[in-house]
């Protein structure tokens, strides 16, 4: 893998709502995968800061997920 795809998994993976599924079917890595690259390419404080903050996030997995579309739209938008 290049830079470039290296900077954008580890950029998907600390976004909220982006599920690790997304990861597996953009770059083919699913989420045990990810967590080796994260830890091979970030400071070891920033890994485990990384890894508490995603301990039991429903969102980054789709099964575990309430809702359908990951983005909240305001029910003000577009009406102007």
């Amino acid at each position: 893998m290049n830079k470039e795809d290296i900077s954008r998994i580890i950029e998907m993976a600390w976004e909220d709502r982006t599920p690790f599924d997304a990861i597996k079917s953009q770059f083919g890595l699913g989420e045990q995968a990810v967590k080796e690259l994260m830890r091979k390419h970030m400071k070891s404080s920033s890994y485990r800061l990384w890894r508490k903050r995603m301990y039991g996030r429903k969102t980054k997995h789709l099964g575990k997920r309430d809702f359908l579309i990951g983005r909240h739209k305001s029910s003000d938008q577009n009406k102007l």
